[in-house]
């Protein structure tokens, strides 16, 4: 089977020998490119490239949920074809790793890779579906290019949070689930729309649901990891389903106690729920509008601000070596 496995050199917890380590393991069982990114959206470019050319029958990502999802989006360049498409698989090199671990991973690369092998001797896959994020027709980000999306997606608070990280990190600070902490606090106390939302969601049958502080999209569950923790946004999350959003109206002091202890308390049966909480499970089609420009962010990824955004839920769009 002939592979191209894109390595992000700068990711989290994969040390140079892991690496190599990995690479000889692929190259005993594979026709093994490799191809290591320079600068954002590489990853993206060469996926992109392995479609058009056809130059591979498995795409291999190492790194974190960035790395994948600019994958994803590179062989998704010319829209799903699930028969046509290479296959993916994952080998986790972030903090975090939520895609990877939702499929059921190790969350070490180096027992990510012994799975894989294993996997790809029995012929073990599935066929899952993934979130598109577009411009809204007629909005100021019409214009705005769609991309896929393979775990969440967020409008508002959560962006927020993810666009301090990402400009923590690249003041030199390490990604730690105690970096994103201060982030949430630093956040919640310097956010001036948390106590008037901005955010209306609007779906095709259905009255908008509106003035929403926080929307988090989910196309799979886990919604995050805290350490080994998993946090749930909403019961009944999958692969095998549309999208669901956890919707908060409310972030004042009392409800972020509320609603943060709900969600560290979080099962696959019951996430946040209360008189602030508007949850919607395996939706196809809506949109998230703000009256004013808010952080936009998928799959952790900041993606500066946007006003308006259609959401899609495409089932069996890519096939992944699990």
């Amino acid at each position: 089977m002939r592979a191209l496995l894109v390595v992000n050199p700068a990711a989290t917890t994969t040390s140079a020998r892991t690496l190599d380590v990995i690479g000889h393991a692929l190259a005993n069982d594979l026709k093994l490119e490799v191809a290591t990114t320079e600068h954002r959206g590489h990853a993206r470019m060469l996926a992109r490239r392995a479609v058009e050319e056809g130059t591979a029958d498995l795409v291999i990502a190492l790194g974190g949920d960035g790395t994948v999802n600019e994958v994803v989006n590179g062989l998704l360049s010319h829209g799903p074809d699930v028969a046509a498409l290479p296959r993916l698989a994952v080998v986790p090199g972030g903090s975090t790793n939520v895609f990877a671990r939702a499929l059921g991973l190790p969350n070490d690369a180096v027992e990510a890779t012994g799975a894989l092998l294993s996997a790809l001797a029995a012929g073990s896959e599935r066929t899952i579906g993934l979130g598109h994020a577009g411009g809204t027709p007629g909005s100021e980000d019409a214009e705005v290019p769609g991309r896929w999306f393979t775990f969440c997606a967020g409008l508002g608070f959560d962006a927020g949070v993810i666009g301090r990280v990402e400009r923590e990190r690249e003041r030199g600070k390490r990604s730690t689930h105690a970096l994103y902490m201060r982030q949430v606090l630093s956040h919640f106390v310097q956010d001036p729309r948390r106590s008037h939302g901005t955010i209306t969601l609007t779906r095709p049958g259905r009255a908008p649901i509106e003035e929403l502080v926080v929307s988090i999209v989910c196309n799979t569950a886990p919604w995050t990891y805290l350490g080994n923790k998993p946090v749930y946004a909403v019961p009944g999350t999958s692969f095998d389903t549309a999208l669901d959003v956890l919707a908060l109206s409310k972030l004042s002091s009392a409800a972020v106690t509320r609603y943060g202890t709900q969600l560290l308390r979080s099962t696959p049966e019951r996430g946040p729920h209360g008189k602030h909480v508007a949850s919607l499970h395996d939706v196809s089609e809506f949109t998230l509008h703000s009256q004013v420009p808010l952080p936009f962010q998928l799959d952790g990824d900041h993606l500066g601000l946007r006003t308006s955004v259609d959401f899609t839920g495409v089932p069996h769009a890519l096939r992944v070596i699990v």
